[in-house]
């Protein structure tokens, strides 16, 4: 049987490993998927993201696959019905960030085309691979994490803070933190 050298985040857990080998780190460009990991990561705000990783099937259910025109129109009823499901996280601040986020997320759209040139032009377009030799070389937050979190924020999104949008650079590829000695590094 084969092993692969893996981040060590992500052992012993086949969920968390099959996130990271096709996943984790691998470029997002469709706004759709974007909007999924940009509310999976506000959800997982103070919470370990294998907690949101078992529920993310529930949090598609409940999100109406994460269509971000339907989550923008969500009544008062929705939201309390969101509220009252057991299968996601049921903050109440983040669900009604999640539909104020998936407002912000059209504005954006209407601005720069899409979300994808939005988010990616921080880049330049394309991921900024970084050399990571262990885990603990990985910051939480950079200084381009803290640039879009205040952009983020002016444009009216919430529970974007610096930590949250790193992770979600990490997890939809804009830069790539995988440690040198993982196979997913090239």
């Amino acid at each position: 049987m084969e092993t692969k050298e893996r981040c060590g985040w992500c052992k012993n857990d086949a969920l968390y490993e099959k996130y990271h080998d096709e996943e984790w780190g691998v470029p997002v460009y469709e706004d759709q998927k974007l909007f999924e990991f940009l509310i999976l990561e506000t959800f997982q705000a103070g919470l370990s993201w294998i907690t949101i990783l078992r529920k993310r099937e529930n949090f598609r259910e409940a999100f109406d696959q994460f269509d971000y025109k339907i989550v923008a129109q969500y009544t008062e009823e929705k939201i309390q019905e969101l509220l009252e499901n057991p299968g996601i996280i049921r903050n109440k601040l983040k669900v009604r960030a999640a539909v104020s986020n998936a407002q912000a997320f059209m504005q954006v759209q209407q601005e720069f085309g899409s979300f994808s040139k939005y988010i990616w032009g921080f880049t330049g377009g394309g991921p900024i691979v970084n050399t990571r030799t262990t885990l603990r070389d990985i910051p939480a937050t950079t200084p381009l994490s803290d640039q879009i979190s205040k952009d983020l924020k002016k444009r009216g999104f919430k529970f974007v803070g610096s930590t949250v949008v790193y992770a979600h650079m990490q997890a939809t590829g804009m830069v790539n933190d995988h440690i040198e000695s993982c196979w997913k590094r090239n």
